[in-house]
C-alpha cells in the first residue's frame, strides 16, 4: 500500500468474560495497523445492545476510535436516544446506522424503521456530532426488489445525512466497480468503503453467505472444496482476499473494512501480504 488508505476493523459482542478478554487482545494486536475505527455489532432488536454499549464505552475510556453499531428493530426511540446520550458522552464521535433486524417472535408487533429514517433521527436529535457510516450492496441486499432500487435506498440514506457507506462483503471486485459506477450515474459522491470478508471456515463462510445474501464465485467455491486440508484452505484464502483488496485498492477504493469475527489472523495476515513493512 503505496499511499496511506483508511482500515477499519468490525467486531461483535462476545457472550463470554473470555470472549471479552480474547476480543480486547485481538484488538491491540489489529491496532498496530492504525485503523480509523473499530465497529462494533449491534443484535437483531438490540438483543446485544448492553454488551455492545459495555465494549463501546470501554473501548472510549482506552482512547480508542470505536463506531458502535445501531438500529432500532423493535426499540422505541427513547431507548435509541438514550443510547445516543450514552455515546456522546462517552466520547463516540462514529455511529454505523443500519435498518437492522427484528428478533425472532415480533412478526408484525413492531415496524422496521428503515435506515435512512435512522439516520434523520440521529441528525434530528444530535446534529453533525456523530460521522455516520450506513450499509451499501454490491451484489444487491436480499430483500430488495431490484439494482436500482438499491441504489435510490442508498441515496435516501445520504440525503438524510450519512457519511459514507461500508459494503457486504463479496469476493468479485468487478460487482463494487460496477456499483460505485452506478451510484456516481445516480449522484452520489460519498465515499463508499469495500467490506471484506477474510476467508478461514469456507464451511461457516458458505453458510453465512446463504443467510446474508453475498455470492461465493463458482471458480472458488469449486476450488476450496478441492482442498481436504484446512492449512490449505487458508493459504488459498489468504492468497484470494489479498488479490481482491490489491485489485480494489489499485481500482481506487478508498479503503478497506475488515469483518474480523474477532479473530486476529487472517486479517493480521492479508495487511502485512498488503504492506510487508507494516
Amino acid at each position: 500500500m503505496k499511499d496511506p488508505i483508511r482500515i477499519s476493523f468490525e467486531f461483535f459482542p462476545p457472550k463470554t468474560a473470555d470472549g471479552r478478554a480474547k476480543l480486547y487482545r485481538t484488538r491491540e494486536i489489529l491496532q498496530a495497523f492504525d485503523p480509523e475505527f473499530f465497529s462494533v455489532t449491534y443484535g437483531a432488536g438490540g438483543t446485544t445492545r448492553e454488551t455492545t454499549a459495555g465494549i463501546v464505552t470501554d473501548m472510549c475510556r482506552d482512547g480508542i476510535s470505536i463506531a458502535p453499531h445501531l438500529s432500532f428493530g423493535g426499540d422505541n426511540e427513547e431507548t435509541i436516544l438514550g443510547l445516543l446520550n450514552l455515546y456522546r458522552e462517552a466520547g463516540v464521535t462514529r455511529i454505523v446506522a443500519l435498518r437492522g433486524d427484528m428478533p425472532s417472535g415480533m412478526g408484525a408487533v413492531a415496524q422496521l424503521v428503515y435506515a435512512n429514517e435512522l439516520v434523520a433521527f440521529i441528525r434530528r436529535h444530535s446534529g453533525d456530532h456523530f460521522h455516520l457510516e450506513v450499509a451499501a450492496y454490491p451484489e444487491i441486499h436480499p430483500e430488495s426488489n431490484s439494482y436500482g432500487d438499491d441504489i435510490r435506498y442508498l441515496k435516501a440514506k445520504f440525503e438524510a445525512g450519512a457519511d459514507s457507506a461500508l459494503t457486504q462483503y463479496f469476493y468479485n471486485p468487478d460487482s463494487y466497480f460496477y456499483f460505485i459506477d452506478q451510484c456516481e450515474k445516480a449522484g452520489i459522491d460519498a465515499p463508499i468503503y469495500p467490506g471484506i470478508m477474510p476467508i478461514n471456515n469456507f464451511d461457516s463462510l458458505m453458510r453465512f453467505s446463504r443467510n446474508c445474501g453475498a455470492e461465493i464465485p463458482r471458480w472458488l467455491k469449486k476450488r476450496m472444496e478441492s482442498y481436504r486440508n484446512l492449512e490449505d484452505i487458508r493459504k488459498l484464502g489468504l492468497e484470494v482476499v489479498t488479490d481482491l483488496c490489491e485489485t480494489l485498492l489499485e481500482g481506487g477504493a478508498p479503503g478497506l473494512h475488515f469483518y474480523t469475527m474477532n479473530q486476529v489472523d487472517p486479517t493480521a495476515s492479508i495487511l502485512q501480504a498488503l504492506s510487508p513493512e507494516t
